[in-house]
């Protein structure tokens, strides 16, 4: 996993020197953090609020795309500034059951429960590490040579363009973990639980944007429906290329069991450095993407405030260059583009002395 690049006692350093870095934001954690998430909470029910109360009058195109913009813009803080981060538990440590990890539940359709279960506790546990990352390609894509090519494969460049407008479904019924029941890691009893808890939150879910709130338009039930559907739909998108190219660029590395097994500290953040892939952008720009472009830096440190990897950013850096490890950067169109070249390649099948040469060296 690259630890041979690497001494044992480098990789203690290199443990040392992040956990360090870990230490001072815990140490420097407070009011100005404090203000920072309960402004954007604030802005965000500011921007649903105004989104929909033009949306009630949307019969005007104006109120329609004001509307529906900001809506839209009010539902991707909600899931990616606020969601994701506040239940990673980077706000637990305020003890305000306001912004919790165990009391916050999010405008989007997996339970919170549930996708906590998928994301924190499978994905950042097992990061790339092919067989039990499930994010590592969701399940439907194969994006290694380590994964055994099948016909079906094939497809999953039209299933990546498919899977896009319908990515918030998509995770929904994704987190519920199927195949996890087929290989025995997964009782058919919880997935029953897990189905029944998503089912009531689609049903409210989906009854508040499209029954509730085209009702109260009146005469404006049509385009307000329409600008509920588009606002989703606007989501979906941008968290599908914002979390493709956290994860799927070309240089992003995967991982054995064998590789992983009896993982030092320094190992372990070695791995999530070379896991990841950090794009650039403006302040404004990485809060509208959850502040994932900063994906190295959480996957280092997930439950560390979101505001925080800005500055953390240019120190990993630093860090990594120093001990000689890639910092897999670029602008969002390269590394999507980049995504795009794994997700074709690798939907082909590989001759016998591409795949030695390849696993033989990192795993992309």
């Amino acid at each position: 996993m690259g630890s041979d690049r690497l001494s044992p006692e480098r990789l203690d350093a290199l443990a040392e020197e992040l956990d360090r870095l870990r230490a001072e934001v815990i140490a420097e954690r407070g009011a100005e953090d404090m203000r920072y998430i309960h402004t954007v909470i604030a802005v965000q029910r500011g921007l649903e609020a105004g989104g929909r109360a033009a949306l009630a009058v949307s019969l005007l195109p104006p109120a329609w795309l004001g509307g529906t913009a900001m809506l839209a813009t009010a539902k991707i803080l909600a899931a990616g500034e606020l969601g994701h981060n506040i239940l990673h538990g980077q706000w637990d440590w305020m003890g305000d059951p306001a912004v919790h990890s165990t009391t916050w539940e999010w405008d989007f359709l997996p339970p919170a429960d549930l996708w906590k279960e998928a994301h924190n506790h499978q994905h950042h546990v097992w990061a790339n590490v092919v067989g039990r990352d499930r994010d590592f390609g969701y399940a439907l894509m194969r994006l290694s040579p380590r994964q055994p090519w099948r016909p079906v494969h094939l497809a999953q460049p039209l299933l990546n363009v498919l899977f896009a407008p319908f990515f918030e479904p998509g995770i929904a019924l994704y987190d519920l973990a199927f195949d996890e029941v087929l290989r025995g890691r997964k009782s058919p009893r919880r997935l029953l639980g897990e189905l029944r808890a998503l089912a009531g939150k689609s049903v409210r879910q989906l009854a508040k944007d499209y029954l509730l709130f085209p009702a109260l338009a009146g005469p404006s039930a049509l385009p307000c429906l329409l600008g509920n559907l588009t606002a989703n739909t606007v989501r979906s998108l941008w968290l599908h290329v914002i979390l493709e190219c956290g994860h799927f660029p070309w240089d992003v590395r995967d991982f054995t069991e064998e590789e992983v097994a009896d993982e030092t500290r320094g190992q372990w953040y070695l791995r999530q450095i070379q896991g990841a892939a950090n794009f650039r952008g403006s302040p404004l720009f990485h809060i509208l993407s959850a502040n994932v472009g900063h994906q190295i830096e959480h996957h280092l440190f997930p439950d560390l405030p979101s505001n925080r990897y800005g500055q953390l950013a240019p120190r990993v850096r630093d860090i990594c260059r120093r001990y000689g490890i890639p910092y897999v950067t670029g602008s969002l169109p390269r590394q999507y583009a980049s995504c795009w070249a794994r997700i074709l390649r690798y939907s082909l099948p590989l001759s016998q002395r591409h795949r030695a040469r390849l696993t033989s060296g990192r795993g992309a």
